[in-house]
């Protein structure tokens, strides 16, 4: 069984990962699904050169009798590229797409090329496929998985988030951990320590109690909030080769007894790890006491999705917060030595006005580590139907990486993408790694200089993934 990873195509995608290169745990879970009953391989083809040919040579050498693709919207097009590639190398072996873009658009990758569409979390539906495959039974009638030609395409109703007790530990020897790392956020870096350490993706629960208007996880969670058992958890990250932990949840610490279970076990158990996690600004202000433990135990940094510097906009997207209150949990975050990445979006209907009043609030800012997308609702959602109509691109999963409009531009998208690139450079600029001033190591400063430049770059001229007739097109 071959799992693979596939390589982005998009320049800001491509962009981010030269700060940002994390484990491809959803392999990892699928492999330990297997309960070790099959051989496995992961193909990350983000980490290769010459991603075709790197799957090529997998093909020809490992000749897997199962192929696993994983995969975002955006990724779509290149996932049914390497189903289609599958399919002409060895006519035999079973194709299976999951991820992100089969759980939303399942229809959408139902091609001749792919024997079945996992919807939604991937472990017992994806052991189930392969246990027909190894039995040669049909793989019809098989919650949550969609075969093509057999089944409609949506699969039903949404696939909702399984018993998280029933997560098995991710099979990271499939993977030299020490190829992923990130950027790492501090608000008073220590000198010389490094900034590109390597870093391990740790899960600790599943979905958000929270309702925005443009998120899938409501519809796939329910508006519930489902940790893990707290035992499985710790003993994950103490077994850890890495220092620096991820968390790839939805919101942390949205569940505080568990939060505080957590942090408690950790610490019984003396794991001395960094962490950096997403959190909530209504998170942070309910809950300062828990933000300061888990401060105490080794968090570093966490994500805020700040999203808007209007109330009003907030409102429109059911973000359940306001421009002060993040202002407020910025500010007690770094009182207590946390420091914030800054989420920010863009509308496509943003004028000139818009992109120098987002500006100015960015350079009143103290020290943030910022992003910048575009507003872009996950297909599936009521958002993204009604934005539909006016989506002004051929195929809008190809663009659909939350960075490219998927509507028209107020202001020619060619000057949208340069005021874009503007923002993008101040926001790098605003990290507290520069602002702290202190002595970093020379190649790893270096390599981020310069990532920073091309990452810059690449909204610059986001504008060439579109038809050239729209290069200079406008709404206004």
């Amino acid at each position: 069984m071959l799992l693979v990873k596939p390589q982005a195509r998009l320049g800001p995608i491509l962009g981010l990962q030269r700060f940002q290169l994390l484990e491809p745990l959803e392999l990892g879970y699928l492999a330990a699904a297997l309960d070790g009953r099959h051989q496995v391989r992961v193909a990350d083809l983000r980490l290769a050169r010459d991603p075709g040919r790197a799957f090529s040579t997998a093909l020809r050498r490992f000749r897997p009798q199962v192929v696993g693709l994983s995969g975002y919207s955006h990724e779509a097009t290149t996932t049914k590229e390497l189903a289609r590639l599958t399919r002409t190398a060895l006519p035999s072996t079973r194709v299976v797409v999951g991820g992100h873009h089969a759980t939303v658009a399942p229809e959408d990758l139902a091609t001749e090329h792919v024997d079945a569409v996992v919807r939604g979390e991937g472990c017992e539906p994806f052991r189930l496929v392969v246990d027909r495959i190894a039995a040669g039974e049909p793989l019809t009638g098989i919650a949550n998985v969609v075969v093509p030609g057999h089944d409609d395409g949506r699969g039903g109703q949404w696939p909702r988030f399984p018993d998280p007790a029933m997560l098995p530990r991710p099979r990271r020897d499939l993977w030299d951990w020490r190829a992923y790392r990130s950027v790492w956020l501090e608000e008073n870096p220590q000198p010389w320590r490094s900034i590109l350490p390597p870093v391990a993706q740790v899960r600790t629960s599943f979905g958000c109690r929270m309702k925005c208007s443009f998120c899938i996880v409501p519809f796939l969670c329910g508006g519930q909030h489902l940790p893990r058992p707290v035992e499985a958890v710790a003993a994950e990250i103490a077994s850890l080769p890495a220092r620096h932990v991820y968390f790839s949840d939805d919101e942390n610490f949205i569940d505080e007894e568990f939060a505080a279970a957590l942090a408690d076990e950790l610490e019984r158990r003396g794991v001395k790890k960094r962490y950096f996690a997403w959190v909530r600004s209504t998170t942070v202000l309910r809950s300062p006491e828990l933000l300061r433990r888990w401060r105490q135990i080794g968090l570093d940094g966490v994500f805020i999705g700040f999203e808007f510097t209007r109330d009003e906009e907030l409102r429109q997207v059911a973000k359940g917060g306001t421009v002060a209150m993040n202002e407020r949990a910025l500010d007690l975050l770094r009182g207590i030595g946390v420091a914030v990445h800054a989420a920010f979006m863009l509308l496509p209907e943003y004028s000139e006005a818009d992109f120098e009043r987002l500006r100015r609030y960015l350079a009143e800012l103290p020290p943030v580590q910022c992003s910048f997308t575009v507003c872009t609702p996950s297909p599936g959602t009521p958002d993204y139907e009604a934005m539909k109509p006016r989506i002004w691109v051929p195929n809008p999963y190809d663009l659909h990486d939350c960075m490219h409009p998927l509507t028209p531009t107020r202001l020619p998208l060619r000057r949208f993408c340069e005021l874009y690139a503007d923002l993008v450079a101040l926001g790098v600029a605003k990290t507290p790694l520069r602002a702290a001033r202190r002595p970093l190591p020379p190649l790893e400063l270096l390599r981020v200089t310069m990532a920073s430049r091309l990452y810059a770059r690449a909204y610059r001229t986001m504008y060439r993934d579109y038809p050239r007739e729209l290069w200079d097109a406008s709404s206004a």
